[in-house]
């Protein structure tokens, strides 16, 4: 069983107000002209909307109970035969075909420990791509003051689901535990600044064309959240050889 398939069943109600992002990703997937990849799709929040709008999507997620709710969510919307969901690991995703765009919308990179496995994820992205075809993805590192606020304290974040975050800034961690009734999981999110981005995208072969701030289209200026669109670039770059981390370096 996965971290997310304790809480497949009110994964939903719990990011319920969590709407920003649909319509950038839809944006993204109509301009494409699909086929869509979306990786970490779990319980089809963003893909459901790509196929209603008439893209086809194939999904990739490691749990299969949030695979269970993404079809269900599929099926109710009556885009079923557009919504093609497998089970699998975005470091190494189980997709042979070749698309204009690759997804991993909600932070859901962040679930990668090291970045060595966030580098490993990336050339996973950049494998999916046809020539010139685009990577986009949105993840976060914390401001301050939304550590002190939240740090340790369950709070309710919708009725009857409660969440707790437990911040680590010396290792860059946000142990992020859920609950609802008898049910609790808890994961990890490692973030990274937005430079250290950009230099494991160009390791990765992946050129970045656009760093926002906001799914309403403002530039990044050094705040919390960071939306990367990336476009594949061309030979694939060698393996990189490790290289010495100055002291106080996070270590890849």
């Amino acid at each position: 069983m996965t971290l997310y398939d304790r809480i497949a069943a009110f994964y939903d109600p719990w990011s319920r107000s969590v709407t920003e992002d649909v319509g950038f990703y839809v944006d993204r997937a109509l301009a494409s002209g699909g086929p869509v990849v979306e990786l970490a799709v779990g319980t089809g929040r963003i893909a459901v909307p790509i196929a209603r709008a008439g893209i086809d999507v194939i999904g990739v997620d490691s749990s299969p109970e949030m695979l269970v709710v993404a079809r269900s969510s599929a099926e109710a919307a009556g885009v079923a035969e557009r919504l093609d969901l497998r089970v699998g690991d975005l470091r190494e995703p189980p997709v042979s075909e070749r698309v204009p765009l690759v997804v991993c919308p909600f932070r859901s990179l962040l679930h990668m420990e090291t970045e060595a496995e966030k580098l490993r994820a990336l050339r996973a992205a950049r494998a999916l791509l046809v020539p010139e075809g685009r990577f986009v993805f949105d993840v976060f590192a914390p401001s301050s003051e939304d550590i002190a606020e939240t740090h340790d304290r369950w709070l309710e974040r919708e009725p009857g689901i409660f969440e707790r975050a437990v911040w680590d800034e010396a290792s860059r961690t946000l142990s992020l535990s859920v609950r609802s009734g008898n049910e609790e999981t808890t994961f990890g999110l490692h973030w990274l600044s937005a430079p250290e981005w950009q230099a494991l995208l160009a390791r990765a072969g992946l050129e970045v064309e656009e760093l926002l701030g906001w799914f309403d289209g403002r530039p990044f200026a050094g705040e919390e959240d960071m939306i990367f669109t990336c476009r594949r670039g061309g030979a694939r770059p060698p393996e990189a050889r490790p290289t010495p981390v100055a002291s106080g370096d996070p270590t890849p």
